[in-house]
């Protein structure tokens, strides 16, 4: 609380007409702290922020792991409702028709398609089979030039 005092130690005239102050002021609530350079409000204003801001913190991290809790627990609910065992039936075979020198050299699997690059006396070819249907997709020689 500050004081300010008028009349003889206050604010006076001098003879020239120029405005005097000998007011003293006190207001210890805004001296700093020994050792430091914040004010006590500073001080209690930045444990405020400090706490406000780890409670924030606190609270992201729960909202987070409560998201991925309740996206797996439906995620599980959703395969029993749309029928799909857990254990899926196996894949029906078939049966691909190769020379009888042809060796499998590679294969790669995309989605639901799988080349394989077969290698025989007539020469390489990847087939291309839909692993769906089970049927050929595509045949292709490869040439050398």
């Amino acid at each position: 609380m500050a004081r300010i005092g008028f009349g003889a130690e206050g604010l006076g005239w001098k003879g020239h007409g120029t405005l005097k102050r000998t007011a003293a002021i006190e207001d210890t609530g805004n001296a700093p702290l020994p050792g430091s350079v914040f004010a006590p409000r500073q001080v209690r204003l930045l444990k405020i922020a400090v706490i406000v801001m780890g409670v924030l913190l606190v609270g992201g991290f729960a909202f987070v792991l409560a998201a991925i809790v309740y996206q797996a627990s439906h995620l599980k609910q959703a395969g029993v409702e749309q029928g799909t065992s857990p254990d899926p039936a196996p894949a029906p075979g078939f049966d691909l028709p190769v020379g009888a020198d042809a060796t499998l050299a590679a294969m790669s699997l995309d989605g639901d398609r799988l080349a394989l690059h077969i290698t025989s006396a007539a020469g390489p070819e990847i087939v291309v089979i839909d692993l769906a249907s089970g049927k050929v997709v595509a045949r292709v020689r490869l040439k050398s030039h």
